[in-house]
């Protein structure tokens, strides 16, 4: 029970803490974003530097599959008995997704290894494979660094491992090296409601991104990425200061879906597309109180904290 506790903690290390420390806006310093960053990747076996990338094209052009594919659409919001079983236990075996996603744990050491090895994303008939091979042929000073990175995964792993043996202290390897493929139902069940079953091509995002309400614990785990609609809008605002950020925003804001609400609508969603490929859903919005838009160039929209890799 310890050990599946340390692990739904830690999932939320693995994309989440990443993602938010990438922006750069959780501590005032730069150095201390920097340090906490590269602390929990090598946890969590997260790559910075590709997900920089990928992030950034991801929040200048979001759900626009010719420059976003980080999440192509439409995402499956799948339930299947056999991936539950491994996102409430010991994440192993499941396979890259349409997200950006290395899969479980055997799979993310495979890709982990062919990056050490420079050799370019494999099976690129998977979305997320083939839009990182993408990325690693138009930004290829951010590959080198995305090299650099795997090849200081393994070898700490390896070093955890080998001190694991040689101790005797077998829990090393299950905190530091396991734990992020431990529970990972929590970050799934709440990740998934980012995107899914809403609209392509589309720059309104409260029409390609959902907010959710989840309890205060929860949310504090999941860095408030809940507020998904309002980081969005404002991605240079810090991850503690968004449900504030939505309070001002309300009057103009859809409201926001339950995480079983989300899951029901998604499925619903899901199931219309397997009929009509073409349905799209329409969020339901309040008529603007302002009609006056802010430009795409202010400083506050356009801001993405310290995300956006040099030289892009």
């Amino acid at each position: 029970m310890a050990l599946w506790c340390v692990g739904f903690v830690a999932t939320f290390f693995k994309g989440t803490a990443a993602h938010e420390l990438g922006h750069g806006t959780v501590f005032k310093t730069k150095s201390l974003n920097a340090i906490f960053l590269h602390v929990v990747c090598m946890i969590s076996w997260w790559d910075p530097y590709d997900y920089a990338a990928s992030h950034t094209y991801h929040h200048r052009y979001t759900t626009h599959p010719n420059a976003d594919r980080e999440n192509v659409l439409p995402l499956t919001p799948s339930l299947h008995p056999w991936l539950v079983l491994q996102l409430t236990t010991f994440n192993l075996f499941s396979k890259p997704s349409r997200n950006f996603s290395k899969g479980g744990f055997l799979w993310t050491l495979y890709l982990t290894a062919r990056t050490a090895l420079k050799k370019p994303a494999g099976h690129t008939d998977i979305p997320s494979q083939e839009w990182l091979r993408a990325l690693h042929e138009d930004q290829p000073e951010q590959f080198k660094r995305s090299v650099h990175w795997s090849r200081a995964l393994l070898t700490f792993h390896a070093s955890v491992l080998v001190i694991s043996l040689v101790t005797g202290w077998w829990v090393l390897s299950l905190v530091i090296t396991l734990p992020s493929y431990i529970a990972n139902i929590g970050s799934y069940l709440l990740g998934t409601t980012q995107h899914c079953g809403l609209r392509e091509n589309t720059s309104d995002f409260r029409q390609n991104t959902r907010s959710i309400t989840i309890n205060p614990f929860l949310s504090f785990l999941y860095w408030h990425m809940n507020w998904h609609i309002e980081h969005h809008m404002y991605a240079g605002v810090p991850c503690f200061n968004l449900k504030a950020l939505a309070r001002e925003l309300e009057p103009d804001m859809p409201q926001p879906r339950t995480l079983i609400g989300a899951w029901k609508e998604m499925r619903e969603i899901q199931g219309r597309q397997a009929v009509d490929p073409n349905y799209e859903f329409y969020t339901p919005v309040p008529i603007a109180a302002n009609s006056t838009s802010m430009p795409a160039d202010n400083e506050w929209v356009s801001s993405i904290g310290d995300l956006e890799p040099k030289g892009f």
